[in-house]
């Protein structure tokens, strides 16, 4: 299927202060020079923040990860979880219809999106409030039919539940998710026959989340914080006490030139790129054994005063990396 930018697109995208700095950490989960990696995530957060991909967002995140614009557009465009046009201002629904669903009463469902939202699939509600979609296989195969609505699922439905679940997302309730015949989880229609003594939460983990924030088609903006309802919340472990921050005793010995014959090739560290390197040289590391000598507390030290990503230096084992290079 051809996918195309909306012809009608916003001047702009920003994201939110909270989901900006939610991207930017997103960012940092990758080595130097792979920031393209972080792509995806930061286009889902686009998308869950505006409820689709504007050709705006699509450009924002390319000058967020260095890329051309086309290579994002290439990704948004090629995974159809991504919607390439306005959704509803309410919510999107999206009826799976997969064999499943299929055969328990999909096909009544969407005839339903047909009469209440739009007749045709990707159309938004003449109130502008709906849109609606089939997709394939979701997942909740035993709890058939089954449609996902924002973030969350609505299961066991039948033509005259889902008709009231859309009635009531219109008046501006918010219908509880997940099994609508009353089953926690994916057990038996009939009953449980084992772990009958089960005592857990009093909803299953998607549902919880939706019920603690009150909406289950909630624009994440990165301020939110779900609370799981538990009936018996158990007792948190208390947590250590930080380590205290290194001091100048600590500070390795470093060089205010490389020694004769040239700084030593330091992106040959995995993990270590020409940022890095650069860093590590304006600070007085040029070789591969003055790293290879630092102990503990000059590691720590070191990644507080010396790097820009902390936790590089352990993660990626660069004392034991720079004993091997050191010896070559």
């Amino acid at each position: 299927m051809l996918r195309r930018l909306h012809a009608d697109q916003p001047k702009s995208f920003a994201f939110t202060a909270a989901n900006l700095a939610w991207a930017k950490g997103q960012i940092t989960k990758y080595p130097e020079g792979r920031q393209a990696s972080a792509v995806i995530p930061l286009l889902w957060r686009a998308q869950e923040q505006e409820g689709w991909v504007s050709q705006p967002a699509i450009e924002a995140v390319a000058n967020m990860l260095g890329m051309a614009e086309i290579r994002v557009l290439e990704v948004a465009s090629f995974y159809f979880m991504f919607q390439l046009k306005p959704v509803g201002a309410i919510a999107h629904v999206q009826v799976c219809g997969t064999t499943s669903c299929m055969i328990c009463g999909a096909e009544d469902l969407i005839g339903i999106c047909r009469e209440v939202i739009a007749d045709k699939p990707h159309e938004i509600s003449p109130d502008g409030n709906f849109s609606w979609e089939e997709v394939e296989c979701l997942g909740a195969c035993a709890n058939a039919p089954m449609a996902q609505i924002g973030k969350d699922y609505y299961e066991d439905l039948t033509a005259d539940s889902f008709r009231e679940i859309l009635a009531g997302f219109a008046r501006g309730d918010v219908p509880r998710p997940g099994s609508q015949t009353g089953r926690f989880s994916c057990e038996p229609q009939g009953g449980v026959t084992t772990l009958k003594d089960f005592t857990g939460e009093e909803y299953n983990g998607s549902v919880g989340i939706a019920v603690s924030l009150g909406d289950t088609v909630k624009r994440i903006q990165g301020d939110e914080v779900p609370v799981l309802i538990r009936p018996k919340p158990k007792p948190k472990k208390a947590a250590p006490e930080p380590a205290a921050a290194p001091s100048d005793d600590d500070k390795p010995a470093l060089l205010s030139a490389p020694r004769d014959g040239g700084a030593d090739d330091l992106k040959k560290i995995s993990g270590v790129g020409p940022k890095l390197e650069k860093e590590l040289n304006n600070a007085g590391v040029f070789h591969f054994d003055q790293i290879a000598s630092w102990t503990a507390k000059e590691v720590a030290w070191a990644d507080e005063n010396l790097v820009s990503f902390k936790g590089r230096i352990t993660r990626d084992n660069w004392v034991s990396q720079a004993k091997s290079l050191a010896k070559q």
